[in-house]
């Protein structure tokens, strides 16, 4: 196996062209902590990033940062917050779920797996804040898109199609994200005791107030006492935050208290709200170091309770809800289930249900992103014709595979 550790976007472009004119596959890599979502990848060839490292560009005044893909999140992470800014749509962080380490992610990932956190039904995901991307396709040929400055939209839809795409059209080399003020304070409620009916109920009338609620999740009985070093044990709690400047934070929380004054709350102010929705946001009730299946799946929010309900039917299945119930996470104690998870998805409204832990033969046997539709797939084997014809660039990791069947789901990845 040959591994390039390119530390410039020219040796990048060295690699993929060497690559492109011997017809030899590779496999995109930051630090690899996202490596074990998606299907293997089998190629002796490994185009390794993390050596593709620094920020290039910080202007605070500009709400504007540039770093080269490789660059750790925690450290420009850090950087941000010196200032007192944020990647404001909350990229989560998968090592943990996936037996590694906290911090380990790179920028390039985020794009590449589109991340998003918490506030998603707020803010969006990474690609709703990506300005310009640098990157070579899998032609071999250098490409740019976007600029970095925030009222710069060239190129938008370019450098969007790259998110989601968990390198299958492209080396990424160079990304330009939005950045914005950090709240000033922030203070979640915990609603105690509530059903997942009653919490999905709850939910929607809060997102739907005034009081701006920034997110909203419920953790279950089962789960509420595997966060915060299990401050929260004991009956189901329903998670609202409210974020800004202090004084709104009071009035808008006093607000949701009144909403639900029938109901027990707890509440978390500050550093505690931070840390909850970090564990939230990360997963982290199902990061317990095994391999037990883990789905993650995207629906219509007021659906997602009852179709855990008819999967627990089923299976042995764990779960709790983000995004206002609709992102669910679900723990299967045995098989992945993956035919259950999703003909009740279906039945429910539809949806996009991720295979995002499993062991190694499972994600070789079970379609680990959602298939898609053939008018989509056809759609995006266009995309994936325009990027990498060939094929060379993480072969089969979408799917199988044929390129209509691993671009169908470039396209929808791109928008979940």
């Amino acid at each position: 196996m040959t591994t390039f550790t390119p530390t410039t976007a020219d040796e990048v472009l060295t690699a993929v062209q060497w690559a492109a004119g011997e017809g030899e596959p590779l496999e995109i890599v930051g630090q690899g902590t996202k490596r074990g979502i998606g299907r293997p990848v089998q190629t002796e060839h490994v185009l390794d990033l993390s050596g593709l490292c620094g920020v290039t560009l910080y202007e605070p005044e500009e709400l504007v940062l540039s770093a080269r893909a490789g660059t750790p999140l925690a450290e420009i992470e850090a950087l941000l917050d010196a200032s007192g800014q944020e990647l404001a749509f909350e990229p989560m962080d998968y090592g943990p779920l996936l037996g590694g380490e906290a911090g380990n992610g790179t920028i390039g990932g985020v794009l590449a797996a589109n991340l998003a956190g918490p506030r998603r039904l707020k803010i969006g995901a990474a690609r709703d804040h990506i300005l310009g991307i640098r990157a070579v396709s899998g032609w071999g040929e250098a490409i740019k898109s976007g600029g970095r400055v925030v009222k710069n939209v060239t190129g938008y839809d370019l450098s969007k199609a790259m998110a989601g795409s968990w390198g299958t059209l492209a080396a990424v080399t160079d990304v330009t994200f939005k950045v914005l003020p950090k709240s000033e304070t922030e203070t979640t409620l915990a609603l105690r005791g509530l059903t997942e009916e009653e919490a999905a109920a709850a939910m929607a009338a809060a997102m739907g107030s005034s009081a701006e609620v920034s997110a909203a999740a419920h953790l279950p009985e089962t789960v509420t006492g595997r966060v915060l070093d299990g401050a929260l044990s004991g009956a189901g709690s329903t998670l609202l935050r409210v974020e800004g400047f202090g004084p709104s934070v009071v009035y808008r929380a006093t607000m949701l208290k009144d909403m639900y004054r029938s109901i027990a709350i707890d509440e978390l102010e500050d550093d505690r709200s931070r840390t909850l929705w970090r564990e939230v946001r990360d997963c982290m009730p199902f990061a317990d170091g095994t391999h037990r299946p883990i789905w993650r799946v995207s629906m219509a929010p007021g659906e997602a309770h009852r179709m855990v309900m008819a999967l627990r039917m089923e299976a042995a299945a764990d779960a709790f809800y983000d995004w206002q119930g609709g992102l669910v996470w679900l723990r299967l104690e045995g098989d992945s289930e993956a035919s259950a998870v999703r003909r009740l998805v279906k039945q429910f409204g539809g949806g996009h249900a991720t295979l995002v832990r499993a062991g190694l033969a499972e994600r070789a046997a079970v379609p680990v992103f959602q298939p898609q539709p053939p008018a989509l797939a056809a759609l995006s084997a266009r995309l994936k014709e325009q990027f990498d014809p060939k094929g060379i660039l993480n072969p089969g990791r979408m799917g199988l595979p044929e390129a209509s069947t691993q671009a169908g789901s470039i396209a929808k990845e791109a928008v979940s």
